[in-house]
């Protein structure tokens, strides 16, 4: 093998210890200057070539120092881009979190304050109702509670899907007769159906389910609401059907019928299901879109059968209570023999904060014949009372800075302790399970703001029908 060492041997013009000194004449050591310098670039060419060679497969090292360079520097902006837009991320992320937390203080603003005074306004509409009034002063009357109602429908509606949107609807579950949702409902929708003339038939069961008794009315009022206001001739079906994974509750009607190919559409947001043949119908296209979401929320499953001029048939399956509850409630679950009583001449105790909503109260309830005393706390009441028992009691949750740190089931349980299964009616505007829950645990009723006057009324009668200790605290369950 040739040797390739670059160390200058003796007397070589690279031995720099030993200077060689060129011979001849100036022009000739000239020219041998100028050949050594040409021999000496390429022999430096040819070690470069041979370093380069040497250091790399298939590349210079120098090419590869440079491209590795320009991979960091790459990966460097990259890096930091990628950061940078992970910060705008989060900051997105808790812009859009601060703002769901403003939506909902807006949403308890708007179910409190705002359906406080649309409350009082239904009830000063009922109590004017319960009048003796002439022809066109009735008329006028009533323009104002459809009104009324119209506005408590969409206020309500766009309220439900915000709460639904912002996760603050959380299931209630309790077990229930089938009957203590479908007896009221029943009632209230016999005669919207009858001002339409419609005729509603509707077939009782006592089966007891398991589900959130206000979510699962909000479904079927839903149903009811749809098929009266969409069926101009005929009849309305509420009932229920046994099948082997729970009871179906079911709303059928004789309407024009939906086309297959809107049967899915129609849950959607803002869809509707056609044109009401009601000129004054202001939906929003939201009913069934909550319907779906509270449906999925419970875990009940909804079904939609219909044909096009035969009807329409809407249902949802609620699964049955569980057995070993079931007996343990045996009592409480079997069917009441008389469910109404009039209301002339009951004490009923009245404690609001809203002194609108206290005069609301007092002119509905004295309609009915009842004696009412009106408070805005605790001991405002008391000083009011004389030794009288009350036959009901009915308060609000929220009582304001005058009941301290006290809410309105607190106050009310202090009230049943002097006086024993004394009836008592919850009405608040807050949707919150754990009130709900709260005051099921106490023996309590809950009606949710804006108050129903019928559904008040037909409460009413129940608890003062069935007597001192006969209502359990499932069985005072009644649909919010």
């Amino acid at each position: 093998m040739a040797c390739t060492s670059t160390k200058p041997s003796l007397g070589s013009p690279l031995d720099l210890s030993h200077p060689h000194e060129p011979s001849g004449t100036p022009a000739e050591r000239v020219s041998a200057l100028q050949e050594e310098n040409e021999r000496l670039r390429r022999i430096c060419a040819s070690l470069i070539d041979r370093v380069e060679a040497g250091g790399t497969v298939g590349g210079a090292p120098y090419a590869a120092f440079e491209h590795t360079v320009l991979l960091a520097e790459q990966v460097r902006e990259r890096t930091e881009t990628l950061q940078q837009t992970l910060l705008e991320l989060h900051q997105a992320k808790a812009e859009a979190e601060a703002a769901n937390h403003s939506k909902t203080r807006f949403l308890a603003a708007v179910s409190h304050d705002l359906l406080q005074p649309l409350n009082a306004a239904r009830l000063f509409t009922c109590a004017l109702e319960e009048h003796d009034l002439p022809g066109p002063t009735r008329r006028l009357v009533g323009n104002v509670g459809r009104s009324l109602k119209d506005v408590e429908a969409l206020l309500g509606t766009l309220v439900d899907i915000s709460r639904l949107d912002a996760g603050l609807l959380r299931p209630d579950r309790a077990s229930f007769r089938a009957s203590e949702l479908l007896d009221v409902l029943a009632e209230e929708y016999c005669q919207m159906a009858a001002a339409r003339g419609l005729e509603l038939r509707y077939v009782a069961s006592h089966t007891a389910i398991e589900s959130d008794l206000a979510l699962l009315a909000r479904v079927v009022r839903n149903f009811l609401s749809n098929a009266i206001r969409y069926t101009q001739q005929g009849r309305i079906l509420l009932g229920c059907r046994h099948r082997r994974e729970g009871l179906e509750i079911v709303v059928g009607d004789t309407g024009p019928g939906i086309e297959p190919a809107l049967q899915q559409a129609i849950f959607l947001e803002f869809r509707r299901l056609g044109s009401s043949p009601d000129e004054r119908d202001r939906g929003l296209g939201l009913g069934l879109a909550i319907v779906d979401r509270i449906s999925a929320m419970l875990g009940h499953s909804i079904r939609l059968v219909s044909r096009p001029g035969q009807g329409a048939l809407f249902s949802i399956l609620v699964p049955y209570a569980v057995p070993a509850r079931r007996m343990t409630n045996r009592t409480a679950l079997e069917p009441r023999q008389d469910t109404t009583a009039p209301l002339s001449g009951a004490t009923v105790w009245v404690i609001d904060n809203d002194r609108a909503i206290r005069e609301g109260m007092q002119a509905l309830l004295s309609g009915w014949g009842c004696r009412v005393i009106t408070a805005a706390s605790l001991g405002g009441l008391e000083a009011k009372v004389d030794a009288r028992r009350p036959d009901a009691l009915l308060i609000d949750y929220h009582l304001g800075e005058d009941a301290g740190a006290e809410d309105g089931i607190a106050v009310a349980s202090l009230l049943r302790k002097r006086h024993a299964e004394l009836p008592v009616v919850l009405i608040t505007a807050n949707h919150d399970a754990a009130i709900k829950a709260r005051a099921r645990r106490e023996g309590f009723d809950c009606l949710l703001k804006p108050l129903k006057p019928l559904r008040l009324r037909m409460m009413l009668q129940q608890r003062l029908a069935s007597g001192p200790g006969q209502a359990s605290a499932n069985d005072r369950a009644q649909p919010c």
